[in-house]
């Protein structure tokens, strides 16, 4: 059928470049080359192992069927009870969707709550795939810009000026990807209070919520005295190392969750079976894995800011959480590669790659301009050699 015609719900959307980094990095890697990759967005670690004999458990037992399309009623109780004891909200079953990851459950919300014609605010850094969520539920993503300096905060004036009769809702993520941000509790209050008298819902990614470095974290609902509409989604993805079980969750009000859980049911039918079985264990067992894991991750980044901040020009802030470091590399763009000129970070981030063998991610893709993303979820020591490879590489550079 050599006519095939491919929707245009497909041409429009944007291919994941963060994926294509680790794609390019595997493929260095399968043929010799030594590449350090810093563009990793997964825990290093490996799932613990309660969690990993919940697994197995589960398939020697049999339980490897389909479950409720919203989630196994066991687990559901489960979240609800861990979101009562660390988040201090009290939700029932009937409230909780569990998903294929949380990727899926905020692919949901917006495909349950947006329309063609309505504008959906998302704030720049953003995830990549915000803006592609949005425009696959024929909606139109509004990019509202923030301040680096304060760990990446809203600017409301800015905010205000864009909305208008067609917005519909925002996306928030606080911790961030790509920059790590943690928005203060007066930040969300005012997201809150914006979208309370403007009738707007708020969808608020919170995968980072136990990467915390610096402050105590307090979920988006829990500050929500204004009564404003709000989906939370929530992953045990970064939290365990569970990245490949995709098992996330979304909380809410009831009609919404019905929605969401009505197109799920369509689409997926339900999560796993054997994740599942995994994230009961994960949510009810013992949480020093999480706390050590996110030591680590706290010296890591110290180690990380550092070195970059070493670096001849370039500023980085101090990330709140997460996992990543956004530095500004500004000063590079313009700068000569035997001819070529460097004009945006997608070509310093394959100048970094081609030059130092160490793959990085361009903030351009993330609606910022001049940064580019480093993950310190790898070892020390492959922190140090890779900013050691960057820094020969940018002396290099005319």
């Amino acid at each position: 059928m050599s006519n095939l015609k491919l929707s245009d719900r497909v041409n429009k959307v944007k291919p994941s470049f963060t994926l294509e980094m680790t794609s390019r990095a595997a493929e260095l890697r399968s043929k010799g080359v030594d590449v350090i990759n810093l563009s990793v967005g997964e825990p290093d670690f490996n799932t613990p192992e309660h969690i990993i004999q919940a697994g197995k458990d589960a398939m020697d037992e049999g339980f490897t069927k389909y479950t409720a399309g919203s989630g196994m009623l066991e687990l559901r109780e489960a979240i609800c009870e861990k979101l009562l004891r660390e988040n201090s909200l009290k939700f029932s079953p009937d409230q909780v969707l569990v998903s294929n990851g949380e990727k899926q459950s905020l692919y949901n919300a917006c495909q349950a709550l947006f329309n063609k014609g309505d504008e959906v605010i998302i704030f720049s850094p953003y995830w990549v795939s915000f803006p592609e969520f949005v425009r696959l539920s024929d909606a139109e993503p509004v990019i509202v810009s923030t301040d680096p300096k304060s760990q990446f905060e809203p600017n409301f004036d800015e905010l205000l000026s864009k909305i208008n009769s067609k917005t519909k809702g925002m996306i928030i993520n606080s911790p961030s990807n790509p920059t790590g941000g943690v928005w203060s509790n007066n930040a969300i209050n005012k997201i809150l209070e914006i979208s309370e008298e403007n009738n707007l819902i708020v969808i608020s990614d919170e995968c980072y919520e136990n990467l915390v470095f610096d402050a105590k974290y307090v979920s988006t609902e829990k500050l929500n005295s204004y009564n404003a509409e709000v989906i939370t989604c929530m992953s045990l993805s970064k939290t365990y190392a569970m990245t490949g079980w995709r098992i996330g969750y979304a909380v809410g009000k009831h009609k919404i969750i019905k929605a969401m859980s009505k197109l799920q049911g369509q689409a997926t039918s339900c999560a796993n079976s054997i994740g599942q079985k995994a994230a009961i264990a994960a949510l009810t067992g013992d949480q020093k894995c999480v706390n050590e894991m996110r030591e680590k991750y706290k010296g890591r980044r110290d180690l990380m800011i550092q070195l970059l901040n070493q670096i001849k020009n370039v500023d980085c802030v101090v990330p709140g959480g997460a996992f990543y470091a956004f530095p500004d590399f500004s000063h590079y763009l313009g700068k000569n590669n035997n001819g070529q000129i460097i004009n945006d970070s997608f070509k310093l981030c394959d100048y970094i790659l081609d030059a130092a063998k160490v793959v990085t991610v361009p903030g351009d893709g993330f609606g910022a301009p001049g940064h580019i993303r480093f993950s310190y979820a790898v070892s020390k020591d492959t922190i140090r050699s890779g900013i050691d490879r960057v820094v020969i590489a940018l002396n290099d550079l005319n």
